[in-house]
């Protein structure tokens, strides 16, 4: 294991890390058609050791108490994605688990609750079988979802729905919303494609136009205010703007909850306030943004953190080119840097996905 692997780095001046996005492996049981990672059934052999990830666990506590998101592909194919879990929990880092919950039956629930994990997410991509199973690539895999989901309810998990919203959704709204109401979640988090991965081959085909963008950010902004759940976008920053127009519209004000699990801040925060840790060791901005700013196997993650040009780049938003620089919603949105990498090559570049035009002073 590289020097990297313990904290003896100092923590450098960035600025807070509230939510780091761990891939503990790219291995994966589903086949689904919009995966950032392109998802397979076997490990790669340079996925981090249990050793490695242990080292990890001490240098994020370095940086304070981030949100730990352990993902994959499906991170229960890990067998010691527990005892990572616990090793986090001991640090006093709020952990929590992103997965497609078709692995949980009732030994594993009882143990992801014993582990100390504060949330599990689990992904539905449609509010039935027909649309689930179709885009997962597996049939039954929303029936097995729906099981995992309430053994952890039964056992007192606050959970979350995650679902990525595509051409072949996007009718489903009311009827996911209804899901999310029915089993009693704590939250809804709607993600909109990227086209990363295998996302980038259906985007064509099934991602949202501009227009549709805005109708379902609106529509999830009216619909928020009177959910029993939290709702949120994500990987749709132009949300922050919409709700900000809304509030001016309406002569109200928006409530900003900087910390927990129902923070709001601002759109974008790929390399402000989030980062991303592949399996192998790589740090990016965000899953969805295929560019490096360094390996935990070679240099500390409080130092990429703090010091990486990439990181640095991200946080000026002086550096936003295309409508997004001229933007007066820039600071509260950014645009998707990922989107803007794909339709552009260039991560400044300007959102590809926003109708909005900046009102430019003369």
């Amino acid at each position: 294991m590289g020097s990297s692997a313990s904290p003896d780095s100092p923590p450098g001046n960035g600025p807070p890390l509230r939510l780091l996005f761990w891939e503990l492996t790219d291995r994966c049981n589903l086949r689904c058609v919009h995966c950032r990672a392109s998802a397979h059934p076997e490990a790669s052999p340079d996925e981090l050791t249990t050793a490695e990830c242990f080292g990890i666990v001490d240098q994020i506590a370095a940086l304070g108490r981030p949100i730990v998101v352990l993902t994959g592909g499906e991170p229960l194919y890990r067998p010691d994605l527990l005892e990572i879990a616990r090793r986090a929990v001991a640090a006093e880092l709020p952990v929590a688990l992103a997965t497609n919950a078709t692995l949980v039956g009732p030994d594993l629930a009882d143990q992801i609750v014993a582990a100390g994990i504060e949330r599990v997410a689990i992904s539905f991509d449609g509010a039935g079988p027909e649309t689930h199973d179709a885009f997962r690539g597996v049939p039954g895999s929303f029936s097995q979802a729906l099981r995992g989901l309430r053994l952890l309810r039964e056992r007192g998990m606050p959970l979350q729905i995650n679902c990525t919203i595509t051409q072949h959704n996007v009718a489903e709204l009311e009827a996911i919303y209804a899901l999310a109401v029915q089993e009693q979640v704590a939250a809804l988090h709607f993600f909109l494609l990227v086209p990363v991965g295998c996302g980038a081959q259906i985007a064509e085909e099934k991602q949202l136009e501009a227009a549709q963008y805005e109708d379902v950010l609106n529509w999830l902004c009216a619909r928020s205010r009177e959910a029993p759940m939290q709702m949120r976008a994500t990987c749709a920053p132009h949300y922050y703007r919409i709700v900000r127009q809304r509030a001016t519209a309406e002569g109200t004000t928006v409530t900003r909850e900087t910390h927990g699990m129902a923070a709001m801040t601002k759109g974008c925060l790929a390399g402000t306030g989030v980062c991303f840790l592949s399996h192998r060791g790589d740090v990016q901005p965000c899953g969805y943004l295929p560019v490096v700013a360094g390996n935990v196997r070679e240099t500390s993650l409080a130092r990429i953190w703090a010091s990486a040009p990439l990181f640095a780049a991200l946080r000026d938003d002086a550096r936003l080119s295309g409508k997004c620089g001229v933007c007066e919603y820039r600071r509260v949105c950014m645009g998707c840097r990922a989107r803007a990498y794909y339709a552009s090559g260039d991560y400044m570049g300007e959102e590809p996905f926003c109708l909005y035009e900046p009102q430019v002073s003369p």
